[in-house]
């Protein structure tokens, strides 16, 4: 029943369970597209497919991974063509925002997105799929048609160009220091006995 009472229509399991994974979907698409109109299109075109191919997909595999893979080989085909095509620069001024936002969180998303859209394809993905969406690596080496060491190194070179980019000496420059949480933590531990 939905909630104003009326029958639902016939759905089948799985396609109730795509249409759960769309906000992962979109999550997945803004990692290969800048437009936000762009990676809606591209999640749109996803679904298409799947809900269309869903008698093609296997019960007992991921469904995540399997619309993930559909995802990605859209996008590649979408690049492919867009190459053959090349109407224009990617970088044109008109669609460049008229004003920059001021604020300091701001400006620091926009870095790190900007650090992680210049990195090579095969490595953005890997990490979007692992730092941001959660998948696990053995999901993500299958989505991406290679092996768990692969997507290790990916991972872990991605990692590594991001904070080069935004000019950070190490991983650990982004990690708070605990030395100072512990003193306090035995300070206040001493008041409390007092």
């Amino acid at each position: 029943m939905l909630p104003n009472g009326h029958a639902a229509p016939d759905c089948a399991p799985a396609e109730i369970a795509v249409v759960d994974l769309i906000p992962a979907l979109r999550a997945f698409a803004r990692s290969f597209c800048r437009i936000p109109d762009d990676a809606d299109d591209l999640v749109q075109e996803t679904l298409t497919k799947a809900l269309g191919n869903l008698d093609k997909f296997e019960p007992g595999t991921r469904l995540k991974s399997w619309l993930f893979t559909i995802m990605r080989n859209t996008h590649y085909t979408r690049v492919k063509a867009a190459a053959r095509e090349a109407p224009g620069l990617l970088d044109c001024a008109s669609s460049r925002p008229v004003s920059e936002a001021t604020q300091d969180w701001s400006l620091r998303s926009k870095e790190v997105h900007g650090a992680i859209q210049k990195l090579p394809a095969h490595q953005r993905e890997v990490l979007v799929l692992i730092g941001v969406l959660g998948v696990s690596y053995e999901e993500t080496a299958e989505i991406c048609d290679c092996a768990v060491g692969t997507v290790k190194s990916r991972l872990n070179r991605a990692r590594a160009h991001v904070l080069e980019l935004l000019d950070e000496r190490s991983s650990q420059t982004l990690v708070e220091r605990q030395d100072h949480l512990l003193e306090d933590r035995w300070d206040r531990g001493a008041d409390q006995h007092r």
